[in-house]
């Protein structure tokens, strides 16, 4: 029998918490990371050409560590990955592709969404949450459709997030997990009723309660707003991760003019009172801010906090920014057991996300 199926989470015994799966924190052991090869000239308008290079740089980063699975939308566009990769040396046995075709390339959100169960019946299963182009663009339709495609590949055991018989709207930069019960997320992305709705008329008990069902989580941490320029309307991968099953790096802006000053302080404040899943208190470390970035009078999403862990180092965006080594010096220190790698982002930021927005990490299993 075929180990990909399908269940609808309408059926409280068939949820994925119920069944005893639960979303990995990042830093455990991946089979792989899951990539978009860039091809949508309208995230960088006017300054694609030195995109797939920099996504070259993070599978050659990525790759000595674990496989690195790659969408593209056909052969021609495959062979072109191919051959950037091939320049800069990737060993190429290391690297998959799947002809899935995309309309962008932001894998975090649209990708699947790896659950992993432990004990007698091992198991890795992917939740496919709705995806609607951050409830802001029309091109979506291809890029909601990767999660089935993906598990019907692996075979892997496939969820849909359902609330009210209503598909269940969650993007992968929108959470952030300690693989121990606790999930960091948003008010400002989840609960807006008004901006880039994503669950409209859900409270925030029933989002709660919708993330505890189909994530296995038992404790939902709430910061306020996300940071200026940001796209996607308050993606908490651009400002708080975990780093440890009870340590949570937090942005801190310095400039009392600058407009991210008085909500980071306010996320900061409501930190010092979190409580983790065991009621323990959680541990909050700085993490600096870059100064601001703008292209074209555009204010641009620029955070350090949009690191990705992989195997085989922790990437770190950077911005031509005096704070870059302070960033990666408190990354390193948080990391001791992998290199903490610094990217060049300036590029990648004016397709307003970097690195954790472009990757989506398979946990092993």
């Amino acid at each position: 029998m075929d180990t990909w199926a399908k269940h609808v989470g309408t059926d409280p015994g068939q949820t994925p918490a119920a069944l005893g799966y639960r979303l990995p924190a990042e830093w455990e052991p991946h089979e792989a990371t899951w990539i978009g090869w860039p091809h949508n000239l309208t995230d960088w308008p006017r300054k694609f050409a030195p995109i797939p290079w920099v996504y070259g740089e993070i599978v050659r980063k990525i790759a000595p560590g674990e496989t690195v699975r790659i969408l593209v939308n056909s052969k021609a566009h495959e062979e072109g990955a191919r051959r950037i990769l091939t320049r800069i040396g990737v060993d190429l046995a290391r690297v998959e592709f799947f002809r899935f075709p995309t309309d962008r390339g932001w894998t975090r959100d649209f990708g699947p969404m790896f659950l992993k169960r432990s004990g007698p019946r091992p198991d890795v299963a992917i939740l496919r949450g709705g995806f609607t182009g951050w409830a802001k663009y029309p091109n979506w339709h291809k890029d909601c459709q990767v999660p089935a495609r993906a598990a019907r590949a692996l075979h892997r055991r496939l969820f849909e997030a359902k609330v009210k018989r209503r598909t269940f709207v969650l993007e992968g930069g929108s959470i952030d997990a300690n693989g121990r019960g606790t999930l960091l997320t948003t008010e400002e992305c989840l609960l807006d009723p008004i901006t880039q709705v994503r669950n409209p008329g859900l409270s925030r008990k029933e989002v709660e309660a919708a993330l505890q069902e189909f994530l296995g989580v038992t404790k939902v941490l709430w910061l306020g707003k996300g940071i200026a320029g940001d796209d996607t309307h308050g993606h908490v991968d651009d400002l708080g991760r975990f780093v440890g099953p009870r340590t949570m790096v937090l942005c801190q802006e310095k400039n009392p003019h600058d407009t991210n000053y008085r909500p980071l302080e306010e996320n900061w404040e409501r930190a010092q009172d979190m409580r983790l899943e065991d009621g323990s208190k959680l541990e909050v470390v700085p993490l600096p801010m870059p100064g601001p970035l703008y292209l074209d009078g555009q204010r641009l999403p620029a955070s350090y906090a949009n690191f990705y862990i992989a195997n085989a180092a922790v990437l770190v965006p950077t911005f031509n920014d005096p704070q870059d080594r302070v960033a990666l010096g408190t990354l390193a220190e948080l990391f001791p057991d992998r290199p903490v790698v610094g990217i060049h982002a300036v590029d990648l930021v004016w397709g307003l996300g970097t690195l954790h927005c472009l990757t989506h990490e398979q946990p092993s299993g």
